[in-house]
């Protein structure tokens, strides 16, 4: 006697369940399109629809569709089924004595960021977030540069360090006269402009006057040099312009920023002076860690003022923050003020930033060696540089 199976009704797993789509990633055009396209709204109503649901993403702050009372019920419950506006998890929630605050969030399985925000910065304070998950610029001075580039952001992620950020300040509705974050900062780990689109599209939600309302100057975006992308950057976001620049000459550069041997200073500059929109109102800052014995000294603070000659700037001094292992060590104090003293006899604005945030380990560059100390998914946090200084001294070109 046989036996024969019938395998013609066995079919394999049933497939996963469509992810949700994340809203607060979305500009208001893209919600108008998502909403279409689910069938959420009628195409006439989608656009009405979507400057309401916005409003209460971005404005009220909400997490929860059932708490958009102006929107029927019946839509409400289909919004639901299709979309999100949950906040990731905060795992760790720190307090500098100096009032500097950490959060680690951790965004997806295996995906942790941290998100600095630094008091007294900018008008009235300002928050550092990042573009991507790790780095590939491997710059020599910097230990968070490091860790492998894990993937971008998305627009979502990197709005969602805003919304972590202004639901522990009480920031919420957005239009409140006494808000204690008033500027953001590109300036966390990654660069920017190799996730230009994810960047572009969080800043185009962050300074919607109908949401968060933070204003497209009180934005800036650092970049290490990525010049074929400054011009898209420039006119895309309106956003100012930060230049990690530590060096003035190609040969030091090359060490100190490996970028800088695919775009060499010469094409940097040209395309600094060529960023839409660049004047004395809108200037560039230029970030320059102050490294002993290797880039400090009165001939490179001559240097530096004979290489950005004309560019309406100013140079943010950053005293380096040591990490185990490193071969540099933080200029010393008088060599600083020295440095500072020939800028600022040429006519550029050359503040000296005090490292905010060192005892929650929020010092730009410590993240990455501290964090390794006490988590084991270290490799794949997000290490925030706490250097939103650079915003000081544009506060008299800038309006809310």
């Amino acid at each position: 006697m046989s036996v024969t199976l019938d395998l013609s009704r066995v079919t394999g797993a049933a497939p996963a369940p469509k992810p949700l789509i994340n809203l607060s990633g979305l500009t208001r055009p893209q919600m108008v399109a998502a909403l279409t396209e689910s069938g959420v709204a009628e195409h006439g109503k989608a656009k009405m629809r979507a400057t309401q649901i916005f409003r209460w993403i971005h404005h009220r702050g909400v997490t929860d569709f059932a708490m958009m009372t102006d929107v029927a019920k019946e839509t409400r419950a289909r919004l639901a089924e299709v979309f999100t506006i949950a906040r990731p998890e905060i795992v760790e929630r720190q307090v500098s004595k100096d009032g500097t605050r950490k959060w680690l969030i951790r965004m997806a399985p295996g995906i942790e960021v941290e998100a600095v925000y630094i008091p007294s910065v900018g008008r009235a304070g300002a928050l550092c977030v990042s573009s991507q998950v790790g780095c590939t610029l491997n710059c020599s001075f910097c230990h968070t540069g490091t860790q492998a580039l894990v993937r971008n952001l998305t627009a979502a992620e990197i709005v969602a360090q805003v919304q972590v950020a202004k639901d522990d300040l009480a920031e919420w509705p957005s239009d409140k006269d006494d808000r204690l974050l008033s500027n953001i900062v590109f300036m966390g780990m990654g660069e920017p402009l190799y996730n230009l689109g994810q960047v572009a599209d969080a800043i185009e939600i962050i300074s919607d006057n109908e949401g968060i309302a933070i204003s497209r100057r009180r934005i800036t975006v650092s970049t290490s040099g990525v010049v074929p992308q400054l011009q898209a950057l420039g006119e895309t976001t309106q956003a100012m312009l930060a230049i990690s620049l530590h060096a003035t000459n190609d040969a030091l550069r090359d060490v100190l920023v490996p970028l800088n041997k695919k775009y060499p200073l010469e094409q940097l500059i040209a395309g600094i002076r060529a960023y839409p929109g660049i004047s004395n109102a809108r200037r560039v800052t230029f970030e320059y860690v102050m490294l002993k014995g290797v880039n400090d000294s009165p001939d490179e603070a001559r240097a530096l003022i004979k290489l950005i000659k004309g560019i309406p700037a100013k140079i943010n001094l950053i005293p380096f923050n040591p990490w185990p292992g490193s071969d540099y060590q933080c200029s010393d104090w008088a060599a600083i003020e020295a440095f500072a003293a020939i800028v600022n006899k040429a006519g550029y604005s050359s503040p000296i930033r005090t490292p905010r945030g060192r005892d929650i380990l929020a010092a730009c560059g410590q993240l990455k060696s501290e964090s390794e100390k006490v988590r084991a998914s270290a490799l794949r946090q997000l290490s925030m540089a706490a250097m939103a200084g650079v915003l000081d001294d544009d506060e008299d070109d800038a309006e809310a």
